[in-house]
């Protein structure tokens, strides 16, 4: 749904906007753990940037980057009090990108991912034009059906945007608020949202994969077939339903597959996507399912709640191997059904990965079965990428 942005000529939308036109002062904020948290995930380069004063300022006083962050600052003034104007100001253009990305490049250190700081960097500042698009401006996002901001009232979009410029100006311990305030001002907006999915499982090592990551601390690899069977999620479109009938399906092919004891873990991925804003994740149910109706024991199951699309459901898994200390030069096996597994080892699944992801997540090997594919996981999977805000 397109946003209309009209002029709010009320004493907030006044104050959030003329705060927004000068630097705020941030001595003695506190800290916001719920915001602090979303910042570490969606934003790991800016986020470590800004909690290192010495390297702030370093940055700052660098010819280019601080014309970027002047004009910047000016484009935000120019709009008064017409907070449409100011959430469209927020967004950066590849100039202003670039220009901070050359400044920036220099101060990761080893914070950069394998691509470096510019591509994280530039990751990032896209994450937040896409963040910025699709909660303020009204832009429909890559996955409409399950993403951005959904059907609102005007009214409530309209609330939503002022709440979300009335935190981006208000000092946070930590922030990225010296900066630039769009950072923070995509922060706010997911939570006005109700949308900080990307955190809601974390740290994914404790909780419920907390018995298997202990176990995985000890385990021989060497002992095992696969490192691990990934098994994707199929998730439902009906309210209320935890499991689709053919996630049931995919249960039943994973614990028969378990019960040959080559295997020493089952990663069941799939997060909170079907229907929109269910209270569901697919993960946790299928994780309870294969103990309560299959007896496997919870130290062999991992969850990954977070992922929304095939796509993801294998980068995530590789990103989940990786920290449970799995030689990547070892295969996994990937369970589902066989339409599923078919598209898997496609052309089509492979320019999706290319076009989505900038890569592939790791690489189809032997088929065993329709329903049983070998993969190779990739290190490129460790990649943050805040443009899928949700799922980062």
């Amino acid at each position: 749904m397109m946003i209309r942005m009209e002029r709010i000529a009320t004493p907030l939308a006044v104050a959030i906007a003329l705060s927004l036109s000068t630097a705020p002062a941030f001595a003695g904020a506190a800290r916001d753990t719920a915001a602090e948290a979303l910042s570490q995930r969606l934003f790991p380069l800016l986020d470590r940037l800004s909690g290192d004063t010495s390297e702030l300022n370093t940055l700052k006083t660098q010819p280019d980057a601080a014309r970027v962050l002047g004009d910047r600052q000016a484009r935000r003034a120019a709009c008064g009090q017409d907070l449409g104007c100011t959430a469209m100001a927020m967004m950066w253009s590849d100039a202003e990108a670039a220009t901070l990305a050359a400044a920036i490049e220099p101060l990761a250190r080893g914070a950069a991912p394998d691509d470096g700081a510019v591509a994280g960097f530039t990751r990032e500042v896209q994450g937040i034009n896409a963040i910025v698009s699709s909660y303020a401006l009204g832009a429909v996002p890559r996955y409409a059906q399950i993403d951005g901001a959904g059907m609102l009232d005007p009214q409530e979009a309209k609330a939503r945007l002022q709440g979300a410029l009335a935190l981006a100006q208000t000092p946070r311990a930590g922030s990225a608020q010296a900066l630039d305030p769009s950072i923070e001002f995509a922060l706010a907006l997911l939570d006005t949202h109700d949308r900080t999915d990307a955190t809601g499982f974390e740290p994914l090592t404790g909780g419920r994969n907390a018995p298997a990551f202990e176990r995985a601390r000890r385990i021989d690899w060497k002992r095992w077939r696969y490192t691990a069977m990934i098994v994707t999620g199929v998730g439902p479109e009906t309210p209320d339903m935890p499991l689709s009938p053919m996630g049931k399906y995919h249960l039943r092919l994973a614990a028969n597959r378990f019960a040959a004891g080559d295997i020493p873990f089952i990663i069941v991925t799939g997060g909170r996507a079907h229907p929109r804003a269910t209270r569901f994740a697919e993960a946790e149910e299928m994780r309870r399912a294969l103990i309560e109706r299959y007896g496997v024991p919870a130290h062999a199951i991992v969850i990954e709640p977070y992922a929304r699309h095939t796509t993801t459901n294998l980068r995530n898994a590789s990103r989940l191997l990786m920290m449970m200390g799995a030689p990547l030069d070892r295969d996994a096996l990937i369970v589902c059904n066989p339409t599923q597994s078919a598209y898997i080892e496609s052309t089509v699944f492979t320019q999706r990965n290319e076009a989505e992801l900038g890569y592939q997540p790791g690489q189809a090997g032997a088929r065993l079965s329709p329903t049983e594919l070998v993969f190779r996981p990739s290190a490129r999977s460790a990649r943050v990428d805040p443009r899928d805000p949700l799922d980062p």
